[in-house]
């Protein structure tokens, strides 16, 4: 047990736990705002998909259903606007949190190799370099990093925890960049369907790219989008050859989503009018928190996408935690993102409408 408490960090969450008793005690009941997991119904198209195919008993493949390849395929150029895919250039996953924790072992990294990604950032991504004991690093401009030995380079755009979008040509001066160093890139675009105050862009627009999917891959889920998070549906896009050899790997490893999921995917991923409807919900719930916060005396940064509002009081994020917990209200400190993190909080819109309105009221002025 020593070597693996060596090789990773401490568990972020555990140390939420005190403050969610606090919170937990409060009269009118807990306002969890701490993790960002979906509360609304899966649409009903979707759960008739999964339950159609529950009569599944073979195995299914990693690479997935032709009907389920046809359905990554046309969503990525309907949606991205990316051209020429095919299904070479798509593989399902199973939840984007696996394929963080363990790509770099399955690209064959190890020590002395590096892999980059934002200072304020998802942990998992620390999580990925250690499980392959590469070395990890942090940047606020990922074109001003030494490239020496840095084989994996993540972006993440709509950011977690803070909401922020990069531009196009951010991510295409980035992308020319890992290109010209022989750099993988991989873009996390888990939330891109969840823009407020700018429209993000995906690695494999061609204003981004060039037309060309040589080096980058995006990584995308529908737990956000389509309230899938139980069903642990996600899928790569991009690079074929990167595509090819993870596929070849991961059939090695049996990581292949369930073929009930599988269907149930081809059904969300045909329906825009249950995204639409989620998004209304969540643009709602944060209308409202957005402004008792600032009524509260927060100042809100970035968070112009994504399910998150990344909110401070310019003090340290564990008193901010306190302070709330008196309230009822739990949420995430912002050093379990990075130091940089350490005088915000990131607060989650992923709570029902009468809880969301239970926290407006508890954060009214005094």
């Amino acid at each position: 047990m020593s070597a693996v408490s060596d090789r990773l960090p401490v568990f972020p969450w555990d140390k939420l736990e005190p403050f969610k008793a606090t919170a937990a005690a409060h009269p009118g009941g807990i306002v969890d705002l701490s993790v960002g997991t979906p509360v609304d119904p899966v649409p009903e198209l979707i759960q008739k998909a999964l339950v159609a195919a529950a009569d599944s008993p073979g195995y299914p493949t990693v690479w997935g259903t032709p009907e389920l390849r046809d359905a990554l395929t046309g969503w990525v150029e309907r949606r991205l606007g990316a051209r020429g895919i095919t299904h070479q250039h798509v593989l399902p996953i199973v939840g984007s949190k696996e394929l963080v924790a363990w790509l770099p072992t399955q690209l064959g990294l190890g020590p002395g190799d590096k892999v980059a990604y934002p200072r304020l950032a998802y942990p998992t991504y620390e999580v990925g370099a250690r499980l392959a004991r590469a070395d990890h690093v942090v940047y606020d401009d990922p074109t001003e990093l030494d490239p020496t030995g840095l084989k994996l380079l993540w972006l993440n755009s709509p950011s977690n925890p803070t909401g922020r979008v990069l531009s196009a040509p951010e991510l295409a001066r980035t992308v020319a960049w890992a290109r010209e160093h022989d750099i993988l890139v991989f873009s996390d675009e888990c939330y891109l369907e969840l823009g407020w105050e700018a429209d993000p862009v995906s690695v494999l627009h061609p204003d981004v790219c060039g037309g060309s999917y040589e080096g980058i891959v995006s990584v995308h889920s529908l737990s956000k989008r389509s309230n899938l998070a139980g069903y642990r549906a996600a899928f790569l896009a991009g690079d074929p050859a990167v595509l090819g050899d993870l596929l070849q790997i991961r059939k090695h490893g049996g990581m292949m989503t369930s073929a009930p999921t599988q269907a149930a995917v081809v059904a969300a991923l045909a329906d825009d009018v249950h995204v639409r409807e989620q998004r209304e919900r969540y643009a709602a719930r944060r209308t409202a928190l957005r402004e008792a916060l600032l009524r509260h005396g927060f100042r809100i940064e970035h968070s112009e996408a994504s399910l998150y509002l990344w909110a401070t009081r310019d003090e340290s994020c564990w008193d901010t935690v306190a302070h709330l917990a008196e309230l009822g209200i739990l949420v995430a400190p912002g050093d379990f993102y990075g130091e940089a993190g350490e005088n915000f909080v990131r607060v989650a819109l992923t709570a029902t409408d009468e809880r969301v309105a239970a926290a407006v009221e508890r954060l009214a002025p005094l």
